[in-house]
């Protein structure tokens, strides 16, 4: 056991650990790009250590991002930029619609069961809060939604584009912690949906408060019949990737890459694509790509350092020293991935934390999958809570509406993921219940 191991050792950390860490949190609330204040404090403490040779800093950037798993990043932000342009993106909004519109809250719960759609095309939540975004928030508010609860709507139903696999974040943690990205995406399907149901509502609650959506016209078979077969080909999209990853026929990589000809093709045939829209799309995705990337590529340095000087061993000596009960240990790993989530982005996160706390989860008898699924969760909530909230700012930017007017009308969703969270890191089998024996 770790903590029979860690008994008798502590670890001492001076200034030259505390202050790189402190000089990267404050480049990055100095708008610093995050991959270059993560580098530039990597750089410092390995210097200022020696734990580490400074010369492996090169081959540690390119062997870190030099693994067939991370191609699958590219590929789904790509699958989801080409949804967009070929009009797909519409048709997965039109079945939701035709599903639960006819009902009282029926557009809003229809918003965020089309976010999950789209998440389980792009993997991506802020491409998910965009596009949905632009096609509903109008309606939205011609239903008698307030504007800043339309756009909080939207931006709460986005964050299950890094929860509803296959998502990128899952992805990432996998590749960190040496787990495999289908496993992850199995465990994850009940918590994706989960937290899309507690989104949805916390809508019909809300609205049943305030009314913002009182008529309701029924729902209708003849429809949702027609819809379902006008959207035919934008189904077969989710269908082709979570069926081929779940029957073991693709890996994820392969399953974008599949998903990416799907979709291509799909346009081209119904002459919603253009070889002129090559260009813009393959910029387009390049620049989402360029954003992830650079920051894995630096973070990884900086957690092979952290683990020379034992901060993952020293972390849990810390802790299980104040407390060894893992009710309160659970909650306090909540806390820090809630609180690193609204300061900082998904990737980095991953990456400097999953390390640091994995061997905490495994002392109170978490399995590797379930704190996986768990921290994913956790940091999802940071995308709905200042001063960072990624989807807050993407909603802000495509309709004017101010961050913390959305962020206050967010809160009930906030609370509503908060009860997943909480039910993810108490009850195991939420997360393991399709997984082998060996979870």
């Amino acid at each position: 056991m770790i903590w029979q191991q860690l008994q008798d050792q502590s670890v001492d950390l001076g200034w030259e650990f505390y202050g790189p860490v402190l000089l990267i949190v404050a480049l990055i609330a100095l708008a610093v790009p995050v991959w270059a204040a993560i580098g530039i404090g990597a750089v410092i403490m390995l210097f200022v250590t020696d734990v580490l040779p400074i010369g492996l800093l090169g081959e540690s950037l390119f062997d870190g991002i030099d693994h067939f798993a991370l191609i699958a990043v590219p590929l789904f932000i790509l699958t989801g930029d080409v949804l967009v342009r070929t009009g797909l993106s519409d048709k997965l909004l039109d079945v939701a619609d035709a599903t639960t519109g006819g009902f009282r809250a029926g557009l809003g719960t229809a918003t965020v069961l089309g976010c999950g759609f789209f998440a389980c095309i792009s993997g991506s939540d802020a491409a998910g809060a965009a596009a949905v975004g632009r096609m509903t928030i109008h309606k939205l508010v011609a239903k008698g939604y307030p504007r800043p609860y339309a756009c909080a709507l939207v931006a709460s139903g986005a964050c299950t584009g890094i929860l509803i696999p296959p998502s990128i974040a899952y992805i990432i943690v996998g590749l960190i912690l040496g787990i495999s990205a289908s496993t992850l995406f199995l465990a994850a399907a009940i918590p994706g949906v989960l937290i899309m149901l507690s989104i949805m509502v916390t809508n019909i609650v809300m609205n049943r408060i305030h009314g913002f959506e009182g008529e309701k016209a029924g729902f209708s078979l003849t429809r949702w019949r027609a819809a379902v077969w006008d959207g035919r080909f934008a189904l077969l999209v989710p269908i082709i990737i979570l069926g081929g990853i779940y029957t073991g026929i693709f890996t994820p990589t392969e399953a974008a890459a599949v998903a990416v000809a799907t979709t291509i093709i799909i346009g081209l045939l119904q002459r919603k694509l253009t070889l002129a829209d090559f260009p813009k799309m393959l910029v387009s995705s390049a620049k989402v790509n360029g954003v992830i990337l650079p920051i894995i590529a630096m973070s990884l340095p900086l957690a092979q350092t952290l683990a020379a000087l034992n901060v993952p061993q020293g972390f849990v000596y810390t802790v299980t020293s104040l407390t060894e009960d893992p009710i309160m240990i659970k909650l306090l790993m909540i806390g820090i991935l809630i609180a690193a989530g609204c300061v900082m982005e998904t990737t980095p996160n991953i990456v400097i934390l999953s390390p640091i706390l994995l061997p905490l989860a495994q002392e109170i008898g978490m399995n590797d999958v379930q704190f996986c699924i768990m921290m994913i969760t956790s940091l999802g909530v940071g995308f709905i809570t200042p001063p960072l909230g990624l989807n807050l700012f993407v909603i802000s930017g495509i309709t004017g509406e101010s961050v913390l007017k959305i962020a206050a009308r967010a809160i009930p969703y906030v609370i509503g993921m908060l009860v997943v969270v909480l039910l993810l890191a108490y009850v195991p089998a939420i997360s393991t219940v399709f997984l082998p024996d060996i979870y």
